[in-house]
């Protein structure tokens, strides 16, 4: 996920990585040591690239949120968790969601791609504008009158059909097909990755979400 701290850095703010514990997780002594009072914010994927589930994550949010700051989710590992829990009951403030690996979006050979974004209340006078926000007669408009929004993106609303196309898997599945795919997801990950475990070293030997780590020390023995 290079390109969060990269989008970071080029808005200006310097990124620091966060060290994992033993158990592939949040190292929160180390996530204690580098947060301060310029903390403007922590991304995080849950379950992490490990494909292992942040147990501690309501802790993780309470210390960056003690400071003032926001926690920010990146969607690319939702598969683990739909229709399971929900990124907002863990703390998070923003969310983005990846449309093309969650809700059947194209992903490679030109997209389009889509990824929406989220977020808490106190957070949506930011938003880019316009809004399009619904009356009391029911008829819809574009409120361009948004003093705190940081203002309008270069691709206006972005690849909306792919935003179509998302909210009619989500319509057709239903909360319970979306609670087969992820269930799914996670079974098929775990069968993979005890049918390897023979022949790679397993880093962290223990159940995954919807993906996991092997290691090639064992291969890399032999060239």
């Amino acid at each position: 996920h290079g390109t969060n701290p990269a989008s970071a850095a080029v808005a200006g703010f310097e990124t620091i990585t966060v060290k994992s514990d033993e158990n592939g997780l949040v190292d929160l002594e180390d996530l204690r040591r580098v947060v301060g009072n310029d903390t403007a914010a922590l991304m995080l994927t849950n379950p992490n690239t490990l494909g292992l589930f942040e147990e501690n994550i309501l802790e993780i949010s309470e210390i960056i949120h003690s400071v003032g700051g926001k926690v920010y989710y990146d969607g690319a590992n939702l598969n683990a968790v739909m229709s399971k829990a929900r990124p907002g009951d863990m703390g998070f403030d923003c969310v983005h969601l990846n449309l093309h690996k969650t809700f059947t979006g194209p992903h490679g050979g030109g997209g389009p791609g889509s990824g929406p974004v989220g977020v808490k209340a106190d957070l949506i006078p930011f938003l880019p504008k316009p809004v399009l926000v619904k009356l009391e007669d029911g008829t819809f408009h574009f409120d361009y009158n948004r003093p705190q929004s940081i203002g309008r993106v270069k691709p206006y609303y972005g690849n909306f059909g792919i935003n179509v196309r998302a909210y009619t898997y989500i319509r057709t599945m239903g909360p319970e097909g979306l609670r087969q795919v992820t269930e799914y997801a996670v079974l098929n990950a775990n069968y993979m990755m005890r049918r390897l475990e023979p022949y790679f070293d397993l880093p962290f030997n223990r159940h995954c979400k919807h993906e996991f780590v092997l290691s090639g020390r064992r291969q890399k023995k032999l060239g």
